[in-house]
C-alpha cells in the first residue's frame, strides 16, 4: 500500500507536492469516489482517476539515454519530428525525459515514469551539476571565460556561476573545445554563457550529470540505472 499521492507522482501525472493539492481541491477519485484526503492508501488493485482520468500504476523505471542530434526531447512532436522515445520502443512503460537537450545537442538524457525522481532532479534548489563539451568558434582563453566563473546576465537571463576548462585550441582553424559545468537548466544556457563571453557554440554534447557518463553508449542506445545510481540522488 502507498499514499495516494506518491502514487500519481510515480505515474508521471505530475509531482508529489501537486498531487496533493489535486487531491484536496477534489480532482481525484479511487474506484469512482472522490478522495480528498491526503493520508488515503491505495494498492495496485485500486483504479485511480486524475480529472476522471485512470491512470496506469506502473512500476517506476529509469534510464539513461545518449539522445543523438537532431532529436527532440520530447514524447512527441507536431511536425513528426524524431522524439526521444521512438528510441524506446521495447519499454512498455509510459517514460518521458527528464528536463531536455536542444535539437541539435547530444548526449546524456534521462528518462523515466516517476514524477517525483524528475521533480527532484530539476528542482534548481538541488543544484545537481551537469558537464557539457562544446566546440565553440574562436580561441578560448581563460581571461575571456573568466566572467562565467562569477555568473552572468544575457538577453535579460540572469545565469549562476559556472565552471570552465579550456580541453584544446586550434589557432589556425579559430576554434576550440571547452568543458563547462553548470548546475542550472535553463533553456539554451551553455550556447548563451559561451556565447556572452565571445565564444559561439558550433557543437554542444553533455557528458555528465551528476555522477552519471555516458560510458560507452554509441548515439541512440540507452541502458537501465543501476539502484544505487538513483539512490545518490535521493540521498542528497
Amino acid at each position: 500500500m502507498d499514499r495516494l499521492q506518491k502514487v500519481i507522482a510515480q505515474a508521471g501525472i505530475t509531482s508529489r507536492r501537486k498531487a496533493e493539492v489535486y487531491i484536496l481541491d477534489g480532482r481525484v477519485k479511487v474506484n469512482g469516489v472522490v478522495v480528498n484526503e491526503l493520508g488515503t492508501k491505495v494498492s495496485s488493485k485500486d483504479t485511480i482517476e486524475v480529472d476522471n482520468v485512470p491512470i496506469s500504476q506502473e512500476g517506476s523505471v529509469y534510464y539513461l539515454f545518449y539522445k543523438p542530434r537532431g532529436v527532440i526531447s520530447a514524447v512527441s512532436d507536431d511536425k513528426k519530428r524524431k522524439v526521444v522515445t521512438d528510441f524506446f520502443t521495447e519499454v512498455s512503460e509510459r517514460i518521458y525525459p527528464i528536463g531536455r537537450l536542444d535539437y541539435n545537442t547530444s548526449g546524456l538524457l534521462l528518462l523515466t515514469n516517476d514524477g517525483e525522481f524528475s521533480q527532484l532532479l530539476t528542482h534548481p534548489k538541488n543544484e545537481i551539476e551537469k558537464k557539457y563539451v562544446a566546440k565553440v568558434k574562436g580561441v578560448a582563453l581563460p581571461h575571456a571565460l573568466k566572467p562565467l566563473t562569477r555568473g552572468l546576465k544575457y538577453k535579460g537571463e540572469k545565469y549562476a556561476p559556472a565552471k570552465y576548462d579550456i580541453l584544446s585550441t586550434d589557432t589556425r582553424a579559430e576554434t576550440s573545445i571547452v568543458q563547462l559545468t553548470i548546475h542550472e537548466g535553463k533553456n539554451h544556457q551553455v550556447k548563451n554563457m559561451l556565447e556572452a563571453v565571445g565564444l559561439p557554440v558550433q557543437k554542444l554534447k553533455r557528458e555528465q550529470y551528476g555522477n552519471l557518463t555516458l560510458g560507452n553508449l554509441k548515439p541512440g542506445e540507452y541502458r537501465p540505472l543501476l539502484k544505487k545510481e538513483i539512490n545518490q540522488f535521493f540521498s542528497k
